[in-house]
């Protein structure tokens, strides 16, 4: 695996090293040893998918309210997805500061997202499927997150207007610090 530190401190993108022969490719696409040994997560206690039918499907901007914050590795297993992460630390000389980057089942890449952060996705093809691994149980009552358009953040999408979107996540409030 190689890891590129995005502009957000503690946030990675992370390329799969794929051995290939005659039968295809093998890649790990998890190594405790190796996420401890770079201070990440190396913990994961549940694992989830999400499938969306449709291009241009947006899903986010997502995370838990602590002391339920949780740590995400998120890669693609079948399509391509424009990914964003949100700097919502407080403290973080990067608060408010999104990154993004695309994420295939082709290219392999995944990406880490620390505590703190917000995340979400727009697919870039019809039928993908993502893959989380989440560092906390998934509890309900701390679910948050905040507008994919909001002002304050000014994320930019590849379709500045999302063919499917979810309830919940077209009407989050304007964000206030």
């Amino acid at each position: 695996m190689i890891f590129t530190a995005t502009a957000l401190p503690g946030a990675f993108v992370i390329e799969l090293t794929r051995l290939r022969d005659d039968r295809g490719s093998f890649a790990r696409t998890f190594c405790a040893e190796t996420f401890a040994g770079r201070g990440l997560c190396s913990v994961y206690v549940q694992c989830s998918t999400s499938r969306s039918a449709r291009t241009g499907t947006l899903r986010g901007m997502h995370y838990q309210e602590e002391p339920h914050a949780e740590a995400k590795l998120v890669r693609v297993t079948q399509g391509a997805i424009h990914d964003v992460v949100l700097d919502l630390r407080a403290n973080s000389p990067t608060y408010l500061r999104w990154f993004g980057v695309d994420l295939s089942a082709d290219n392999g890449r995944m990406i880490y997202v620390p505590e703190g952060f917000a995340h979400g996705f727009q697919t870039l093809c019809d039928d993908v499927e993502v893959f989380y691994q989440m560092s906390r149980p998934y509890v309900p009552a701390a679910a948050r997150g905040v507008r994919w358009d909001d002002p304050a953040f000014g994320i930019v999408w590849p379709d500045t207007s999302p063919r499917v979107i979810g309830e919940r996540d077209s009407c989050y409030p304007n964000f206030t610090a």
